[in-house]
């Protein structure tokens, strides 16, 4: 997964403020999530607040972030797409990622689908 140099000197210094440091949470923990889960993409797996996407975007332009993926199942994703296009962003797709949990009858984190989008 592609580092961004902001959220690595975060979680390098444990920021005690994301806020403070200017960080969208949702964005910090899908990254820090992602890159647990071993996921080639930042994967958003929990909700993705709408007024949270123009900074989600943002920040993937300003750091070369082409795609990432949408494995959450919440309700009004649908919304939540559309805000995305309105910001320049596509639906190109499904795919699969590693989700945060270990699958019970493998030991081995579980594979979920997700949508792949893309700046």
């Amino acid at each position: 997964m592609k580092p961004i140099k902001l959220f690595e000197d975060a979680i390098t210094n444990k920021c005690g403020s994301l806020k403070e440091a200017g960080i969208n949470r949702t964005m910090f923990w899908a990254y820090r999530n992602s890159k647990e889960a071993g996921n080639e993409l930042i994967d958003f797996n929990e909700v993705v607040w709408d007024s949270d996407v123009e900074e989600i975007v943002k920040v993937c332009r300003d750091n070369g972030v082409e795609q990432f993926t949408i494995s959450s199942t919440f309700s009004g994703l649908i919304n939540t797409l559309a805000e995305f296009e309105k910001h320049g962003c596509k639906v190109g797709g499904l795919t699969q990622v590693k989700a945060r949990y270990t699958d019970i009858f493998t030991q081995e984190r579980a594979v979920i689908p997700a949508f792949i989008m893309t700046l």
